[in-house]
């Protein structure tokens, strides 16, 4: 079993021993005899502010620098643990020498990407034990946390997750999304931010009712601003949600 982001074994091992998908139990012990193991069971979806946190990777292979590479976009203070001299972006510590369970101090997530699964499965049983989130590459219900299939268009994440139970059917669905999802929805999310910003503190101070404000957005997006960004006519496209969000978000109308 591979995580639903696809990830499988690593190569290179660490000798001795990041809208992420958490396990209801927690980080730390499992949970009582109740708890269900299906794949999937207790997973609640959450999105990670990971800025400037520190996050442990275990192991130096393609698995691992994948992982790495996400956690480091996401803004993370990665350190990699890896017997090899793994290639990992700048800024990325990393750190040639057998894992030690001391390496668990401080983070808020460690991953356990080696290509031996008794020693994945002693870097889970450790950062369990220290109430740290683990994800376990090749053995996700071994984890605490399960990586999702991701689709990144600018600032949009779109996430698909199948608990670890098919990762080849949490691959094929985001194939498809990104083949829905063009580039021009990373223009729409950029858009709409600065829109908001600028237009929700004027209805807010006009007393404007929730259900009207909702209206507004969702004309927004009914209307041909998306069309006309997918087109590349992105002043066109801008002008179009500013006429609709004046037409519905104007006391008097």
């Amino acid at each position: 079993m591979v995580d639903d982001d696809g990830s499988g074994h690593a190569r290179r091992a660490g000798g001795g021993a990041i809208v992420t998908d958490a396990r209801g139990h927690g980080a730390g012990g499992a949970a009582g005899g109740d708890r269900d193991d299906r794949a999937g069971a207790g997973h609640y979806l959450v999105g990670l502010d990971l800025r400037d946190r520190p996050v442990l990777v275990v192991g130096g292979g393609a698995v691992a620098r994948r992982k790495v590479a996400g956690l480091h976009e996401a803004g993370a203070r990665v350190t990699v643990v890896a017997l090899g001299c793994p290639e990992m972006p700048v800024g990325v510590a990393v750190e040639q020498r057998p894992f030690r369970e001391a390496d668990l101090d401080g983070v808020v997530l460690a991953v356990a990407a080696t290509d031996d699964p008794a020693l994945n499965l002693r870097i889970a049983g450790d950062a369990r034990r220290r109430g740290v989130w683990v994800n376990v590459v090749d053995d996700p219900q071994a984890g605490s946390v399960v990586l999702p299939a991701v689709v990144r268009r600018g600032a949009l994440r779109v996430a698909v997750s199948t608990g670890g139970a098919s990762p080849a059917l949490a691959r094929r669905l985001r194939e498809r999304l990104e083949l829905e999802l063009g580039p021009e929805y990373a223009a729409l999310v950029e858009l709409l931010g600065r829109l908001r910003s600028e237009w929700e503190p004027r209805a807010a101070s006009s007393e404007l009712s929730q259900d009207r404000r909702r209206a507004a957005w969702h004309a927004v997006l009914d209307g041909p601003t998306l069309d006309l960004l997918r087109a590349g006519r992105s002043a066109e496209a801008e002008a179009a949600a500013r006429c609709i969000l004046a037409e519905h978000l104007t006391a008097s109308s």
